[in-house]
């Protein structure tokens, strides 16, 4: 697998797969305006192991396996939503800006929407760890207390946000506004389709606020549709 890497251009592997990309920037290497050399002479270029990148690189592409989310337990189901959408969230963020600043600035003025998906997205970005912090450090704590509570057989004192409707409710509320601004953002990138004379950045940054997007919806579909009505439904048997 490294030796058939190390020969393909930077440039044809991101347009493989643009999951890559992200593994590129990680070690410095342009896959844009440089994307024409080997991997291994980018690597040979920037210092960098090929061993470690062509093992950074398969582990970006691994699909994951189907899972039933809901058969998990309320704090399972919370850890995999920290682990797997909270830490994508905040792991894509800093990269995505970074992509979309340098497209407002070097095709902003030929491509006027990209400052406004710019725009949308870090308003969008900035909303979302702030919503995220909420649930870290309120909701899903008592939640998890909760599940704890009646597995153990104790009482649990009311917590201090009242009802759990009201975080809950707040919530999804917070992911209506994202969703549609979401919404906004792929209109305004024609469901995110770089045009003709888009350039390699320009194509990963689309692919990435697709997933991103993508992301974001089994984001909210497995809070909304599985662990608020589960916790919901645990809330009214303890304080009954």
């Amino acid at each position: 697998m490294i030796q058939e890497l190390s020969n393909k251009k930077v440039g044809s592997i991101v347009a493989e797969n643009f999951k890559t990309a992200q593994v590129f920037t990680k070690y410095g290497i342009d896959f844009c305006c440089k994307g024409g050399v080997s991997l291994k002479q980018a690597c040979a270029n920037k210092g960098v192991d090929i061993n470690q990148i062509s093992n950074d690189l398969q582990r970006a592409v691994i699909l994951p396996e189907e899972i039933h989310y809901v058969d998990f337990g309320l704090s399972q189901l919370i850890d995999h939503i920290l682990v797997n959408h909270h830490q994508y969230v905040e792991n894509t963020i800093p990269v995505l800006n970074a992509y979309l600043q340098k497209l407002a600035k070097v095709h902003g003025e030929r491509h006027p929407e990209l400052l406004k998906i710019r725009d949308q997205y870090l308003m969008a970005s900035e909303a979302l760890i702030s919503h995220m912090k909420k649930e870290e450090l309120i909701l899903f704590p008592y939640i998890k207390a909760m599940q704890e509570a009646r597995n153990n057989h104790y009482p649990l004192s009311q917590p201090h946000f009242g009802h759990i409707d009201n975080p809950i409710h707040l919530m999804e509320d917070e992911h209506d506004t994202e969703g549609e601004r979401f919404r906004r953002i792929s209109e305004l990138s024609n469901a995110y389709s770089p045009p003709s004379d888009g350039c390699q950045t320009y194509k990963v940054a689309f692919a990435m606020l697709k997933e991103f997007e993508e992301d974001l919806h089994t984001h909210i579909h497995l809070e909304n549709n599985i662990l608020f009505p589960k916790a919901i439904e645990l809330y009214n048997q303890i304080h009954s």
